[in-house]
């Protein structure tokens, strides 16, 4: 992605709040890790602005990159949101990948139509570790879709994340990342110069940092 989209979806991120930073009183994520970053991409469906933003700037990204998608899947359930705007903006089918399968009625853990063998571009709204991700192209792949890509707005660059994306062979594209919000956070002031090197060192080790 290029430089100017990463920051602008940044920017976006901090002022809409669906970024916070805060090293000096860090976060407890669902995991148990310390961490401190919290992201929460569904805030920007709230501002149409930057909504609007970040779905013509993936859809573009998808198109030009992937121009013989037929199939936008969104990844349940903070990409649900996400994988329609592109697919409504693409003139694209629409289809979402549950996180289990439904318990009653037909038992889909795929909801919507797809036909067997499409070219599908997976959407995403947050790339961590990756797992969430890759069993929703697991579920795809064994529906008989050709997964082309995995588009998602931000992702923290986590190294096991590249690997297993890697080891699944699925590409993987994000509007904006890490860096990018931590250097849109130093050039409007969000945080000090001085807490940067702190940022850097939890993304080195998130398990145990802070411990």
């Amino acid at each position: 992605m290029d430089h100017l989209t990463e920051q602008t979806v940044a920017r976006y991120l901090l002022q809409v709040e669906a970024v916070r930073l805060s090293p000096k009183e860090p976060f407890t994520w669902a995991s148990g890790w310390k961490s401190p970053i919290y992201c929460d991409n569904r805030r920007t469906l709230s501002y149409p602005e930057a909504r609007n933003y970040i779905k013509m700037a993936m859809a573009k990204a998808i198109i030009d990159r992937y121009p013989e998608t037929q199939v936008i899947a969104g990844v349940a359930t903070g990409a649900i949101s996400w994988g329609a705007f592109v697919a409504d903006a693409l003139n694209l089918p629409f289809v979402y990948v549950r996180s289990q399968a439904k318990d009653h009625g037909m038992k889909n853990l795929i909801e919507g139509y797809l036909p067997e063998n499409s070219r599908v571009l997976v959407v995403e709204d947050l790339i961590s570790t990756g797992g969430s991700s890759l069993k929703a192209v697991e579920a795809l792949r064994d529906a008989g879709a050709d997964i082309l890509g995995l588009y998602a707005v931000y992702t923290h660059g986590f190294e096991v994340a590249e690997q297993l994306f890697a080891e699944a062979g699925v590409a993987m594209h994000t509007l904006s990342n890490y860096n990018a919000v931590i250097e849109e956070a130093l050039r409007t002031g969000y945080i000090a110069p001085e807490v940067k090197e702190v940022l850097q060192e939890w993304r080195k080790d998130p398990a145990n940092w802070g411990k």
